[in-house]
């Protein structure tokens, strides 16, 4: 190389050297999540933890409007439920006329979110078909529990002329609206124990009740991102039952266009450090990598996440899963780890 050409590419890469880390700093990791008061917002500021790098959890209008973002380039991590994943996949629902993204990927799947219906004791509402005529928050747009809603309204028959009224509150303001008498009731699919909802039992005399019959098994039998769910007894206080519903699993989703080794550095982050991962909410205690990687994923796994899942032989390579005594693999990580 001549020494003209050596002085340039020593100061080319002097120059990108000392502006890479200022870059990245400028330039962090987003994750887009959901509302602040949520479980998603939790997760999300779980995983900037776990990575080594530049992070931050960004608040959201929901599941519906991370996934219309990642699709129009502006994301590339992002939260949502397991059902409007499906939607925006396969370009159904309230992703019709987008047609079907192609380019949407997972990474893995999260907490069980069970459909959570909240009710004033006082408002007469002892099952989900005691709603009619009633006040009924049903989320904002955009929001992954304003989707869950609006399937389950659609498979019972009802319309909007079926309530009182219909609201389009975010999570983080619905539970203050119950305590002032302006709706009987709030639906939030949502990882439990969550902080609106422990405002709306402590604040404004209110309960969860179950939420079953005919169309909810209609639906977690036609659906296979629907499942069964239950939210425990005590969990918001020594009066409160447990609660049988149904619900759909939280996802971290991506797009074929992110950088594969990003991938696979959140990915790797995570299961390393699982054990403090899991610890960051009492939602994610039950979590397992075999969950993870096959329940709730509609879109294919990203290349990056795929090669870790092979790596540590969780996956074959015809895409299949292996089996593995997990407790023993991920016990020993946390011992090495130090916990």
């Amino acid at each position: 190389m001549k020494p003209t050409a050596r002085l340039l590419a020593i100061g080319l890469t002097s120059l990108f050297l000392s502006h890479a880390p200022s870059a990245i700093a400028e330039n962090p990791l987003i994750i887009s999540t959901a509302s602040p008061s949520g479980v998603y917002h939790v997760v999300g500021r779980a995983l900037c933890r776990a990575i080594d790098m530049p992070c931050r959890a960004q608040p959201s209008e929901g599941s519906s409007a991370n996934l219309k973002a990642l699709r129009q380039g502006e994301l590339m991590f992002a939260l949502a439920q397991s059902d409007l994943h499906q939607y925006a996949t396969l370009g159904t629902e309230g992703f019709r006329n987008d047609g079907p993204n192609e380019a949407l990927r997972s990474v893995f799947s999260l907490h069980s979110e069970p459909f959570t219906l909240v009710v004033r004791r006082n408002a007469g509402i002892r099952d989900f078909e005691d709603l009619q005529q009633h006040s009924v928050n049903i989320g904002n747009p955009g929001s992954g529990q304003r989707g869950t809603m609006l399937r389950l309204m659609d498979a019972r028959g009802w319309t909007r002329t079926n309530f009182r009224s219909i609201h389009n509150l975010p999570a983080d303001q619905q539970s203050m609206e119950l305590c002032h008498g302006n709706i009987d009731a709030m639906v939030y699919t949502v990882g439990h124990p969550n902080a609106s909802v422990a405002k709306a039992i402590r604040l404004c005399d209110a309960e969860i009740i179950d939420v079953q019959g005919d169309t909810i098994d209609l639906l977690v039998a036609a659906y296979p991102y629907f499942t069964r769910a239950s939210i425990p007894g005590g969990l918001y206080g020594d009066n409160q039952r447990a609660v049988r519903t149904f619900g759909v699993k939280g996802t971290l989703v991506t797009t074929a266009d992110t950088d594969p080794e990003l991938v696979y550095r959140l990915v790797s982050s995570v299961f390393e450090n699982f054990m403090r991962f899991k610890a960051a909410h009492p939602a994610l205690g039950q979590l397992t990598h075999r969950a993870m990687i096959q329940e709730g994923l509609s879109a294919p796994l990203h290349e990056g996440a795929l090669r870790y899942y092979r790596e540590q032989g969780w996956i074959g390579a015809e895409g299949t899963m292996v089996e593995r005594n997990e407790n023993r693999r991920f016990a020993a990580r946390a011992l090495v780890a130090g916990g």
